[in-house]
């Protein structure tokens, strides 16, 4: 798993706690409708983000009896239990009180503009500095990969460090849609706009939610790896001298940094056979098969050495794909 996604998710639990408590704070002492679904979506940042360092320390288990093929796939799990929490208390509780807000509008106080406006600027800066951290680390996978970074938000196979690219962009535009809300709620005198606000916010997060609970289920459901990483194996496999064709191949992730390779080749016998003969040339074979019995012990032996060498040859293919995919945790190759 990447190290900067694990950092980008360090780096937002602690920056979104402190956050959160500024924001409450400022929700207990001025009754801002805005401020406590800000509150709230800090909340619901802070725990959807233990959820993903959760799921990132369970992702890396080895393999064992129960699950041989690793736990890599718990991951996406984690990640998706974080994309509905989202959802429903981050953006279903945050709308519901907007809702509530603008039928039934809270007094305004202008005394609490001030506090609201100064953790508002705290929180600005606080969330910024982590989005631009994992803002950094996307644009080092992206650039890793040979891909845009639009082009990599949708193909990567990371939720991690998606999820909090994406919870903190929606932490900064969140607070400026506040910054917003209160300012207009102050200027005017009309509480309605604190309502607005915090529908705004709830919509901004409903949004980033069914992004991750999309992304997130294709990976669970066992999505394909890469269209690029596809063509890249099989152009391997057709490279290799011993393979005829190819005749079915199957990448499938399994983890964040995991998949699972399998190919069926159909092997070019007569590249083995003269592989055979440059070391056991025609004329004196047929020199030594006067006898029945010396036919019977040449196949043999002849059918032992083709048996060992494909062996060996896909072992050496194996090896070549492991080296150029590193992600390539598990390969299976079957003769046709």
């Amino acid at each position: 798993m990447a190290g900067g996604s694990k950092g980008a998710v360090y780096a937002a639990i602690g920056a979104n706690s402190v956050v959160t408590l500024a924001k409450l704070a400022g929700f207990a002492l001025t009754g801002s409708g805005a401020m406590l679904s800000e509150g709230v979506h800090s909340i619901a940042d802070v725990g959807n983000q233990v959820l993903l360092a959760v799921g990132m320390k369970r992702a890396e288990r080895p393999p064992d009896a129960e699950h041989p093929a690793g736990y890599g796939r718990e991951a996406f799990v984690w990640a998706l239990i974080s994309a509905v929490g989202i959802f429903f208390l981050g953006c279903g509780v945050t709308f519901m009180h907007g809702v509530e807000s603008l039928m039934h509008p809270a007094e305004h106080h202008e005394s609490g503009a001030s506090i609201n406006l100064a953790i508002l600027l705290f929180a600005l800066v606080a969330e910024g500095s982590t989005l631009v951290y994992a803002l950094r680390e996307v644009l080092h996978q992206a650039h890793e990969r040979g891909l845009g970074f639009v082009r990599h938000l949708q193909t990567t196979d990371d939720p991690f460090g998606v999820a909090v690219l994406l919870e903190d962009s929606a932490a900064v535009l969140g607070v400026f849609l506040a910054l917003g809300a209160v300012g207009l709620t102050s200027l005017t005198g009309d509480p309605r706009w604190d309502a607005f606000g915090s529908i705004a916010i709830s919509l901004l997060l409903g949004l980033v939610a069914i992004f991750l609970i999309w992304k997130n289920t294709s990976l669970l459901v066992g999505k394909a790896v890469y269209i690029d990483d596809a063509a890249k194996i099989r152009a391997l496999l057709e490279s290799e001298p011993a393979v005829e064709r190819v005749v079915d191949q199957s990448a499938v992730v399994t983890g964040a940094s995991s998949f699972r390779l399998s190919a069926e080749l159909d092997f070019d016998g007569a590249w083995f056979a003269d592989r055979w003969l440059a070391d056991h040339p025609a004329p004196g074979v047929l020199a030594e098969l006067q006898t029945p019995e010396a036919l019977e012990a040449f196949l043999r032996t002849f059918s032992e050495h083709i048996a060992t060498e494909l062996g060996a040859e896909v072992d050496r293919i194996e090896a070549r794909l492991r080296e150029a995919l590193p992600k390539a945790e598990r390969i299976a190759l079957e003769p046709d």
